[in-house]
């Protein structure tokens, strides 16, 4: 119970840590997703098979995904700007609501 214990605290420590870098950037950068998947991902492989290949293999994969998440979030910002954008230049007419969609006043 101790080990799976230590595996759930790790787990959320490594959920935790990924909802601080939470900003708004469209920038194309990943590298704070990146670092935090890696660490968040060796921490647990590690704890999980209590050794360094679990840990280099945990690390690697956390590292992946970290940089998946990154551009997505990445994406999600540039599309959330292009909006707010279109809605400044011509907001007379009609807005954008958070669909997509378009209404004329």
């Amino acid at each position: 119970m101790n080990r799976l214990a230590r595996i759930a605290a790790a787990a959320a420590i490594a959920l935790g840590a990924g909802t601080v870098t939470a900003s708004a950037a469209c920038n194309g950068d990943a590298s704070t997703e990146t670092v935090l998947g890696a660490g968040s991902g060796a921490l647990v492989g590690g704890l999980a098979s209590h050794s360094i290949v679990g840990a280099a293999v945990g690390g690697v994969a956390g590292g992946l995904i970290g940089n998946s998440i990154g551009h997505a979030n990445n994406r999600s910002d540039c599309r959330r700007a292009a909006r707010s954008r279109e809605y400044r230049h011509d907001h007379a007419a009609y807005y954008t609501d958070r669909n997509g969609e378009r209404h004329y006043y």
